[in-house]
């Protein structure tokens, strides 16, 4: 598996919009996804082990926060045609299993993923409620195969000071995971392999 880390899109950018069609098969925008006090994007699939690693606690946050108004969305860009353990229906069983209380989105087209500057499953990105980025980095630093438990801390850190209204969390780690899966001749610029 190879380690990617995320490209950390600069702190204050505007969330980008996305339109993208939900597991129960309505679309979702940034707008209906994003709650009254800030939102949390992230990229994540199926397949990926450090997705898989932090499944259950992708849900546990999605629980703890959504009802302190806090908005999430998943979504997965991952090309399907060289990975079918990502496809949109493969997505509807994942987010049954995991029981994801948030939408989880399909980006057929990669678009979403480019405008976020997404490189790795998971990736994370918390907006404010005026869809300011305050954070962008690690869920934790649990990592398949090692001893740390996931907590979820870094990213609960960061929610935590958004709902109390302090600034952004200063230390802010890169996500580590699996490179999102391009199409074919679809790499975004800032993708490194």
């Amino acid at each position: 598996m190879v380690r990617t880390p995320s490209t950390m899109l600069p702190l204050g950018t505007t969330a980008p919009d996305f339109d993208l069609p939900n597991v129960d098969g309505r679309m979702v925008d940034y707008a209906t996804a994003a709650g009254p006090r800030g939102s949390v994007v992230m990229f994540i699939c199926n397949h990926c082990p450090f997705v898989k690693h932090v499944a259950d606690e992708l849900a546990r946050l999605g629980r703890d926060y959504m009802p302190r108004g806090v908005g999430f969305a998943a979504i997965s860009s991952n090309d399907v045609s060289s990975h079918p353990a990502d496809s949109p229906e493969q997505m509807v069983s994942e987010a049954e299993e995991r029981g994801y209380p948030f939408p989880y989105l399909y980006d057929d087209t990669q678009e979403v993923a480019k405008a976020y500057h997404a490189a790795c499953t998971p990736d994370f990105y918390v907006f404010d409620a005026a869809r300011r980025l305050v954070y962008r980095g690690q869920l934790d630093p649990s990592r398949p195969g090692g001893d740390v438990p996931v907590t979820g801390g870094d990213l609960r850190r960061a929610l935590d000071a958004l709902l109390a209204g302090s600034p952004p969390v200063p230390e802010q780690i890169p996500s580590l995971g699996c490179n999102i899966k391009w199409k074919p001749g679809n790499h975004p610029a800032y993708f490194h392999p």
